[in-house]
């Protein structure tokens, strides 16, 4: 069903459900909030009586309907819909905000010219580095780490400092023991939750070097070639004499592991009872 068009939209414009959308209060946090983490959203707070809206509203549409559902364009009309407004603190208007992955991270206030919108829009869509980072970390997903590996690397030549692209191949390189490497790419990002991980993963692989002169570093050799559920119980027999050593190496094959792994919460219970 078509949206019906918006009182400032011209004649020779049109509402196109796929790339513009009305929104109100009750259906801002679906079609914004959670369609954001899908591809950028672009909301326009108008009101019917404001004049720059009706200069501003067409421009908006135009770059919209040129760049092909790059962006969705949400207008909300703030007479109607006051929660949203208030929610972000509008005073005035037209009030522009751009929203990518769930969040609110730039905007204006007032009608800006079409080369203005089009620089607006540009610095909300992805780079071509985070492009090429989002195609690797799918093709990482097959469980092709040569092909992930050299999306990754293009992208890292596109932007050195892309964070996805950086911490992906770190994972990568990590895997298989090119610990140092890893170890320069994911630096910057510290402490980032995913390059934690990674770091954590350089962690458990070096400890292959380990000469297992104690129980725990005989633990620790154990899940750095594989053996998880084998390294686990040593470490969890292991922490009445070396409480924070013990503790710390679990801590760093949950990491690993990942939380949807069914022996991070089996062990992760058992831990906390011995703890505590």
């Amino acid at each position: 069903m078509e949206t019906p068009p918006s009182p400032y939209l011209g004649s020779k414009m049109s509402v196109t459900a796929a790339n513009v959308v009305e929104v109100t209060d009750a259906t801002f946090e679906q079609v914004v909030v959670e369609g954001s983490r899908e591809r950028p959203v672009v909301v326009d707070l108008w009101a019917s009586w404001c004049g720059p809206c009706k200069t501003l509203g067409p421009i908006l549409e135009k770059v919209a309907q040129e760049r092909g559902g790059a962006f969705l364009l949400a207008k909300l009309d703030v007479d109607a819909n006051p929660m949203v407004s208030g929610a972000f603190g509008v005073q005035s208007i037209p009030t522009v905000i751009g929203f990518r992955d769930g969040e609110a991270v730039t905007g204006f206030v007032g009608s800006y010219p079409e080369d203005a919108v089009n620089q607006f829009v540009d610095s909300l869509l992805p780079s071509e580095a985070e492009i090429a980072a989002d195609e690797a970390q799918a093709v990482e997903e097959t469980g092709d780490l040569g092909g992930a590996e050299q999306r990754y690397r293009e992208a890292l030549e596109k932007d050195p400092a892309n964070r996805e692209a950086a911490i992906g191949l770190g994972r990568i390189l990590a895997e298989r023991g090119d610990l140092d490497g890893a170890r320069e790419l994911i630096a910057p990002h510290l402490p980032d939750p995913e390059a934690e991980r990674v770091a954590a993963l350089i962690r458990v692989r070096g400890w292959s070097s380990l000469e297992q002169t104690s129980g725990l570093d005989a633990a620790k050799r154990s899940a750095s070639d594989g053996h998880y559920r084998q390294a686990l119980d040593a470490m969890l027999a292991l922490l009445p004499g070396d409480r924070d050593g013990a503790r710390e190496a679990m801590v760093d094959v949950f990491s690993v592991l990942g939380d949807d792994d069914s022996l991070v919460a089996e062990y992760r219970r058992k831990l906390t009872n011995a703890l505590f």
